[in-house]
C-alpha cells in the first residue's frame, strides 16, 4: 500500500504560479511512476505530468513550457511547478503512484487548483 498526502493548491490570478507537492508513504520501493492528473467539472481526469522510476519526465502538451515537474527521490516527494497559470488550468489536482508488478493506481485525495481575477 502506498499513501499520499498533498499540498499546495489554491486561488491564484491569470499568469500567477503555484507549487503542488505530494509526498508517498508505506511501500515505497515499489513505486514505477509518480506523478500529476487533473479533472475539471464535467471532464474526464486526465494526465498533467508523469516521472518515472528512471527520471524520464512526459507533460500533456496543454502544459509544457509552462509546468515542471521535479523529483525528490530521497524523500519520495514529486513537486509540480505551475507558471503561467490561465483559467483552464481550473481543475481537482489528483497525484497518482503507479506501484507494483501490476503498476496498481494509487491516488491523492485531490487538491483544488482555481485561476481567476
Amino acid at each position: 500500500q502506498v499513501q499520499l498526502v498533498e499540498s499546495g493548491g489554491g486561488l491564484v490570478q491569470p499568469g500567477g504560479s503555484l507549487r503542488l507537492s505530494c509526498a508517498a508513504s508505506g511501500s515505497t520501493f515499489g513505486i514505477n511512476a509518480m506523478g500529476w492528473y487533473r479533472q475539471a467539472p464535467g471532464n474526464q481526469r486526465g494526465l498533467v505530468a508523469v516521472i518515472t522510476r528512471g527520471g524520464s519526465i512526459s507533460y500533456s502538451d496543454s502544459v509544457k513550457g509552462r509546468f515542471t515537474l521535479s523529483r525528490d527521490g530521497a524523500e519520495n516527494t514529486v513537486y509540480l511547478q505551475m507558471n503561467s497559470l490561465q483559467p483552464e488550468d481550473t481543475a481537482v489536482y489528483y497525484c497518482n503512484v503507479k506501484a507494483g508488478i501490476r503498476s496498481q493506481n494509487y491516488w491523492g485525495q485531490g487538491t483544488q487548483v482555481t485561476v481567476s481575477s
